[in-house]
């Protein structure tokens, strides 16, 4: 997954980090929302939210 941000910085990590995303569909991942100000990534059809500050730590998904 690569996330782009406004300042033009990107960052990039496996979708293996994420087991939800890795096993959604292509319509799945393209369903998602930037809430409280940008702050994270929210896939409403998925239930998976990634945070900002998490990604830039290099943060694999709980669980």
């Amino acid at each position: 997954m690569i996330v782009s941000f406004v300042d033009g910085r990107r960052i990039a990590v496996p979708l293996a980090w994420f087991p939800r995303l890795a096993a959604a569909s292509r319509a799945q991942l393209e369903n998602w929302e930037l809430p409280g100000g940008g702050e994270g990534i929210h896939w409403p059809g998925l239930d998976e939210d990634i945070s900002v500050a998490g990604l830039l730590r290099g943060e694999r998904a709980a669980g």
